[in-house]
């Protein structure tokens, strides 16, 4: 192998674990990030939902009223259960959808 195709190698073998080290650092606080987090039921306001609203509806956006029982926000983990839910049996979010009083 010539000098230059050598160097080349080199540079184009740096260059791919450069950007796999790159995808490996982006991807990683996604993860971690994750994992902080819980579905929390019940405390969504109208509209402002993360996802799940129940059948009918597509996902983020599509609760049609104030603290659904069926639709969650994405919380602190460990917060959801203090949480206040005027529609929850318990009067605080909920880690399940459920049915509203």
């Amino acid at each position: 192998m010539t000098r230059k195709a050598s160097s080349m190698t080199l540079a184009g073998a740096g260059l791919a674990a450069a950007f796999g080290l790159a995808v490996t650092l982006t991807a990683t606080p996604a993860v971690a990030g994750a994992a902080d987090k819980e579905k929390c039921y019940g405390v969504a306001l109208k509209g402002k939902n993360d996802c799940a609203a129940g059948p009918g509806t597509t996902c983020a956006g599509t609760a049609v009223k104030d603290h659904q029982g069926n639709a969650w926000k994405s919380v602190p983990a460990g917060t959801c259960v203090s949480m206040d839910s005027p529609t929850s049996p318990t009067g605080k979010g909920q880690l399940a959808a459920f049915t509203e009083k």
